[in-house]
């Protein structure tokens, strides 16, 4: 049996006969299937997870942007069942950016993507997951394409506020980076990795990819791939404004990584906290905002990044 999860709000146009054509082959091919519609923010992951613990469900398919693959992938991540790697999903691309659907060559072409999903084959694909502290009790956030810091988290954090008022446009992406370039000041951390790296810099932005593409398509790690169990990551500390306007001219080429202001590394695991006291307490100020796929969080350090190798599997 498939588990449909449905975000309505993913893409609207051309939402009603995309739907239509999916179930209509559903019937056609005579699959099993039992589907669930989205209703607020976080409500995939839930969905998701009662499908697998309480229906038995191994193999998923997801109707909607990035932001609805993160929440259905924490769902199944976060299921209490004894075969999560038998857990298979597949996609139907309907966001703003569908960066992790790009690397798969899925657009939002419904037929070609639902083509892939029952003539496919099942793949192992990498998870990673963001542990932090809320309230003094650990938790864990998971993400399959990439977790950003500084300019990228507030970049993600304009574009839900541009979605609210100009609707789900790929280039809300670039004018949001735009407006995070111009207002994001740096932000001391203590970053050390897996593989001996340590980093005790300003924190301008970072991205640790899972996947190539970010931003609706920006190149920020072109070597990432999700089934290498590796992270390629990009860090920056503060630029000038030369070299923000020498970016900006790469974001979308892959060629970001060859400016010799940002510093390329690689990593299974990533830890990352911050040195810097509140000026009114006196106290360590070990907060961080991110973005995982998209979503923007807020948590205390210190924060573990980590790579869980061929976590799930991927139909296409």
């Amino acid at each position: 049996m498939i588990g449909i999860i449905i975000n309505t709000k993913s893409g609207k146009k051309a939402y009603l006969k995309q739907r239509y054509y999916l179930f209509q082959l559903l019937k056609e091919r005579g699959e099993a299937y039992l589907y669930r519609i989205t209703r607020y923010a976080g409500h995939a992951t839930e969905l998701a997870r009662e499908l697998a613990e309480k229906e038995g469900i191994r193999r998923f398919l997801i109707f909607g942007g990035d932001g609805t693959i993160s929440e259905t992938i924490n769902g199944l991540m976060s299921a209490r069942i004894p075969d999560r790697q038998n857990l298979q999903f597949g996609i139907m691309p309907r966001g703003t950016g569908n960066d992790y659907g790009r690397f798969w060559g899925l657009t939002k072409k419904h037929r070609q993507s639902l083509a892939q999903f029952f003539g496919g084959r099942p793949q192992p694909v990498d998870v990673g997951c963001v542990e932090y502290q809320r309230n003094g009790e650990v938790c864990k956030h998971y993400f399959v394409n990439s977790v950003g810091f500084g300019v990228d988290a507030r970049t993600c954090a304009y574009t839900s506020v541009m979605k609210y008022y100009v609707g789900s446009h790929s280039i809300n992406y670039f004018f949001s980076l735009i407006a995070a370039l111009t207002h994001h000041k740096s932000k001391q951390v203590n970053l050390t990795t897996d593989e001996g790296l340590q980093i005790s810099e300003p924190l301008f932005t970072m991205n640790i990819g899972n996947g190539p593409f970010s931003g609706g398509g920006i190149r920020q790690n072109p070597d990432a791939d999700p089934r290498d169990g590796i992270f390629h990551a990009m860090f920056v500390q503060t630029p000038t404004f030369a070299q923000v306007l020498k970016a900006v001219l790469h974001v979308f080429d892959g060629k970001l990584t060859t400016l010799p202001f940002i510093h390329s590394y690689t990593a299974k695991q990533v830890v990352m906290d911050s040195p810097e006291t509140d000026p009114l307490s006196g106290q360590r100020e070990n907060h961080f905002t991110f973005e995982a796929d998209g979503i923007v969080l807020d948590a205390c350090g210190p924060l573990k990044i980590t790579c869980e190798h061929h976590a799930l599997q991927i139909v296409c």
